[in-house]
């Protein structure tokens, strides 16, 4: 697993989980929606309404760890926790480290499915928590990942669990003000960080673009490795400030037209309750001059 694609397949599935937050994020700062609940859109009925209220994050993490935590048990031919011939020594401690985190992945992805489409009320909650508690976990694995690491390979991960730490912390933070614009858009800005960086940590260490190996004993290849992070960071600021662009000039285009397709469609109701009001208001020109006898007679 830790191979060129056992950081590519993670990485681009962090990078497109952060891609699809943020529109998420942006459209609902621009329509003044409620982040945690958006709404279903008027047009939206039976089937479809059905289909807006999956969770399709949930599933997302669901198949995705699912199919990482097939691909590390295949890569190796038969996953052994110890080896009892040898003094029951553990076998394979960085595939296992490797497994652990793509169960979490599809537990949070089950967590996810259950709050919004099984429980009779959502609770963010605990879908919060159990996210939380996932980077938790995660932290304490890369923490140890790193062990029997040095230059290059070290330096590389260190960075990586940068971003893991300060994306704990605000998950954390989350837990007691889930519904604010700039957590969540620090959240996101951080997923992006930690799957583009993912992706290229793959080509450092297995897949160099040179075709030259990294050289772990010049501090030039090294001093590197943290020039290229902050293009990262640089580069995931500007994606974010071009998807913001986008989203609002989608909803200048066809936000307006949208109003207008429901806006036509309520003159129908109007239409017919006007037309029923003025139908009981007319009144028979017989009644009407007994009206105005009636009126004659009365007392002035």
């Amino acid at each position: 697993m830790g191979k060129f694609i056992g950081h590519l397949c993670p990485g681009l599935y962090l990078f497109s989980y952060g891609l699809y937050q943020a529109t998420v994020v942006f459209k609902a700062m621009i329509v003044n929606d409620s982040l945690l609940y958006p709404s279903c859109p008027p047009r939206n009925k039976g089937i479809w309404a059905r289909l807006w209220k999956i969770s399709y994050r949930g599933l997302l993490k669901m198949v995705t760890g699912s199919i990482l935590m097939v691909y590390v048990v295949f890569c190796l031919d038969v996953m052994i926790l110890m080896d009892t011939k040898n003094a029951l020594r553990f076998l394979y401690p960085k595939e296992w480290q490797h497994l652990t985190m793509f169960i979490l992945l599809t537990l949070s992805g089950c967590v996810d499915v259950m709050s919004k489409n099984l429980l009779p009320q959502r609770c963010v909650l605990l879908e919060k928590g159990t996210l939380a508690l996932t980077f938790y976990v995660l932290l304490l694995l890369l923490m140890s990942h790193v062990q029997d690491s040095t230059g290059i390979e070290l330096q590389t991960h260190c960075l990586l669990i940068l971003v893991v730490f300060l994306l704990m912390l605000v998950l954390t933070i989350e837990l007691w003000t889930p519904d604010t614009f700039h957590l969540l858009l620090i959240e996101t800005f951080l997923f992006l960080m930690m799957g583009s960086w993912l992706i290229q940590a793959g080509f450092i260490l297995y897949k160099p673009v040179t075709g030259y190996p990294w050289q772990d004993d010049d501090i030039s290849d090294i001093m590197f490795i943290t020039t290229f992070f902050c293009w990262h960071v640089m580069i995931n600021a500007l994606c974010l400030l071009g998807i913001y662009g986008i989203s609002s000039l989608w909803h200048r285009c066809y936000g307006t037209s949208l109003k207008l397709m429901g806006s036509k469609e309520a003159p129908y109701h109007k239409s017919t309750v006007g037309s029923l009001y003025k139908l009981l208001q007319e009144v028979d020109p017989s009644e009407k001059d007994d009206q105005a006898l009636l009126l004659s007679k009365n007392p002035s």
